[in-house]
């Protein structure tokens, strides 16, 4: 018996250790789990509510700048992520999370008019391997199939698609705003900042305690799913890890941010966006 404990013990130890065999200079963590975060807002897929929230989305014009790239990710398939290089040189880079949706259109151009006005470089990561949904039926399913361990593998290989130099903002919305905040998480001292819309907090205080950079938190007053009792846990939280969260409370409703979203909020939309482009300036 005591030989078994021993085993589990060093497979433990062993996954814990392993790192991309391509990675150079700092490694990232592949230990943290989200999983319980990722779950509590991929079970909201089963409620038909949640569902009629997300109307399908309107067609977006495709953006005029930017590629997509594929880059080694450790135990599987390359990953992918829509790229969007800086005309400056910089070592700065905003990592984008798209919504239940996927890597749509809409995305992409969110990351052409990031890069340009922030002046970084801006990866887009693809949680969903190419896969894209267009009604919320199949939005549902694709995020209740996520795989988080893949997920955060996807990760650290975008990270190391930016290379050793490169530091990171994180930004995303609804399923990818909790994704936003996971990656910091991952991406330990090398994320530099961290914005999350209407996305599942971390409620771990332990895990939370190991970010590295303070976290912007766009609340929706109206959301049913997200709610104003969430984003105040979460405050408490983050006080409780020693960490800073500066919360932005808006008179709208969950995915209101989006203007392919038929339940875009026009002022709120813009009053938040100018509140986060502040905030990552100064990143």
């Amino acid at each position: 018996m005591k030989h078994f404990f021993f085993l589990v013990l060093l497979l433990a130890f062993s996954a814990c250790k392993q790192t991309d065999s391509n990675q150079t200079g700092n490694t990232l963590a592949m230990c943290h789990d989200p999983q319980s975060a990722v779950a509590q807002f991929a079970s909201f897929a089963s409620d038909p509510n949640f569902r009629n929230m997300h109307p399908d989305p309107l067609a977006t014009e495709m953006a005029k700048k930017g590629k997509m790239v594929e880059f080694p990710v450790a135990g599987g398939p390359n990953g992918k992520a829509f790229f969007v290089k800086s005309r400056r040189k910089t070592n700065k880079y905003l990592m984008l999370f798209h919504e239940w949706w996927g890597l749509n259109d809409y995305i992409k151009q969110e990351a052409a008019m990031w890069s340009k006005e922030l002046g970084v470089h801006v990866l887009a990561v693809d949680l969903y391997d190419g896969k894209m949904a267009t009604t919320a039926d199949e939005a549902g399913k694709l995020m209740q199939a996520n795989d988080a361990a893949r997920s955060l593998a996807i990760i650290s290989g975008a990270a190391q698609f930016a290379g050793d130099k490169a530091d990171f903002r994180t930004m995303g919305w609804c399923f990818g705003g909790g994704w936003s905040l996971q990656a910091a998480l991952q991406l330990k001292e090398k994320a530099k900042g961290c914005v999350v819309y209407y996305g599942m907090p971390e409620q771990d205080v332990n895990k939370l305690k190991t970010l590295s950079t303070d976290v912007v938190f766009i609340h929706p007053e109206e959301d049913k799913w997200i709610t104003a009792e969430m984003a105040s846990g979460f405050e408490s939280n983050m006080k409780a890890a020693g960490k800073k969260v500066m919360v932005y409370h808006y008179p709208a409703d969950h995915a209101f941010a989006n203007p392919s979203s038929p339940r875009y909020n026009d002022k709120a939309a813009k009053e938040a966006r100018a509140t986060v482009t502040a905030y990552l300036k100064g990143k």
